[in-house]
Parts: C-alpha cells; sequence; structure tokens
C-alpha cells in the first residue's frame, strides 16, 4: 500500500478535501476489519469496531507525526479504539479449560485437520487476558513487528516482549493436550 498515496490523501483532508479521506478507508478497510476481527471474533462487530476506527482517526488526523509511517498510526489508532471497545463490552468468550474439553471431543471424534488446529489456537489466544490476547494477536495474526506492536499498544518494547512470552506459555500449558506438536510459530 502506498505510503505517498497516504500522505497526499492527508494532505488533501487536511486541506479541506474530504473526498480523500474516503480513499483512505479505501485502501485501509479490509486490514482494519481483519484486525478488528481478530480482537472480537464477530464479523459483524468487527465492521463496526472498524468504522469507529476510522471516525477517530479522521478526529484526530493532525495528530498523526510523519515521523512514523501512516499505517503504524492508523493501526495505532485503531488498536486503542478496540482495546476501550472491547472494555466496555467485552467479546463473547469461553475458559480455555472449556475450549480444550471441546477440542478433545471434536478430535476425537474427527481428527484435528490443520485448520481446526489453527482455530483452535486463534480460539485459546482470544480466551487470554487482554494484556496478553493483545500482544499475541497484532505480532502473530497481523505480522507486526515488535516496535510496531508497542506503537500500536502504546507500551515499552521490552513489555511487548515479556507479554508475548507471557502468552505462550500460557498457551503451551493449555494447548499440547490437544494440538500434539504444533508451535505457536507454525500458525501464523
Amino acid at each position: 500500500m502506498g505510503v505517498h498515496e497516504d500522505r497526499e490523501d492527508v494532505d488533501k483532508v487536511l486541506a479541506g478535501d474530504l473526498s480523500a479521506f474516503e480513499r483512505i478507508v479505501s485502501r485501509w478497510q479490509g486490514p482494519l476489519i481483519n484486525l478488528a476481527y481478530r480482537f472480537c471474533r464477530d464479523r459483524s462487530r468487527s465492521q463496526d469496531m472498524a468504522q469507529e476506527a476510522f471516525l477517530r482517526a479522521f478526529r484526530g488526523l493532525r495528530g498523526w507525526r510523519r515521523d512514523a509511517a501512516f499505517s503504524s498510526w492508523l493501526f495505532s489508532v485503531a488498536t486503542n479504539c478496540y482495546r476501550t471497545e472491547l472494555r466496555r463490552i467485552p467479546a463473547a468468550t469461553l475458559p480455555l479449560d472449556t475450549l480444550l474439553e471441546l477440542a478433545d471431543v471434536h478430535r476425537v471424534q474427527s481428527g484435528l485437520s490443520d485448520r481446526d488446529r489453527d482455530e483452535a489456537v486463534r480460539l485459546a489466544v482470544s480466551a487470554l487476558p487482554a494484556k496478553y490476547r493483545d500482544a499475541l494477536i497484532l505480532f502473530y495474526f497481523h505480522d507486526m513487528d515488535i516496535a510496531c506492536s508497542a506503537r500500536s499498544l502504546g507500551l515499552p518494547e521490552g513489555t511487548v516482549k515479556a507479554r508475548l512470552s507471557r502468552g505462550r506459555e500460557m498457551l503451551r500449558r493449555k494447548l499440547p493436550q490437544f494440538l500434539g506438536e504444533l508451535r505457536l510459530e507454525e500458525v501464523r
């Protein structure tokens, strides 16, 4: 996605050309909906959350410091918006132990395919406490590096590294009984 297009469209919006924001939305709508979906696992809600993130981005467009990529700033706005929304109305999740029981029954009945394992890991991640879940979602499922994840979460890089490590450890303790040798790194 074009860094120059983002910069040009932001300049146009700030100069009063509101139609330029439509191009920003067109360019980034899919990625922001996908990110929201990783947080809430509900397609309809993720679309609403992305819309709210765009609204916040529009209102705060002057706050984008051009020393970072527009996409990093936009994802940071979206991540903060999604986290706020999930604190307000938490996503429906099942405890990890319940997920493990359901997955164990499913495995016995039909065997786990790669897709089933991926989905089980995603569900298990969504059941983690928010501070670990958010870091894992950005880093593993949205392919952000540590620095970008830290900026999006508004945290120091060391904190993000610690949360990733702790989140992986929580998953490692719970998942091996039905995931076998699958490593979290294979689920990207």
